[in-house]
């Protein structure tokens, strides 16, 4: 069997990453418990840059991990992780898809996410819904930019797609799409990206 040498990385970063990123962050709330002078905004902005750390690992996590076929992912902890996420961002998260899932088929939708957030530079909303048994996420922006290449990739694996490293979600998602045992669907208009997996 072969080891997802990929995943085991992205989840070795982010489990050493938790533990200092965390006692930073209760570092800085033991500060601000220590009078009324401890608020300011040197304290405020650490605050605020270890909570945007979080989210970001958490995010990783689940899309740069290791997924077993049986390993499930609770809706609530999915939830939670989307909303720290938006938390001060670009982009509004919608997860309309009930109870817990399995973590190959959240893996795959949270590396979908990513490329959606490259084909919307300003921001957006985007749907992730379940129909039957597809996903679909819809994303919709103000200004939608679709990289033709990057995005045909996604559905022909055979296509050689020179990927750079904030493009590694592109090169990510076929293999995902794989173990999920689905196929992917991609379609898009001015203002709307949609994929079906």
């Amino acid at each position: 069997m072969r080891t997802d040498l990929a995943a085991l990385v992205g989840s070795r970063i982010c489990h050493d990453l938790i533990s200092p990123i965390g006692a930073i962050g209760n570092g800085v709330e033991l500060l601000t418990m220590s009078g009324p002078q401890a608020s300011s905004p040197e304290l405020d902005l650490i605050s605020q840059s270890v909570h945007n750390a979080n989210a970001r690992i958490g995010f990783f996590r689940i899309a740069y991990g290791t997924a077993a076929s049986d390993q499930m992912l609770g809706r609530q902890e999915i939830l939670a992780v989307l909303a720290a996420t938006a938390q001060g961002g670009r982009f509004t998260y919608y997860w309309q898809v009930e109870g817990d899932q399995s973590r190959t088929r959240v893996r795959t939708a949270f590396l979908l996410l990513q490329c959606f957030e490259t084909a919307l530079p300003l921001g957006g909303e985007i749907q992730i819904a379940q129909d039957g048994d597809d996903w679909v996420l819809t994303g919709t922006g103000s200004r939608l930019v679709v990289d033709a290449d990057l995005w045909a990739g996604l559905t022909d694996p055979a296509l050689d797609v020179a990927h750079k490293a904030s493009q590694v979600q592109f090169a990510l998602v076929p293999s995902a799409i794989a173990q999920s045992d689905s196929t992917l669907q991609v379609s898009n208009t001015d203002d709307t990206i949609t994929a079906r997996f």
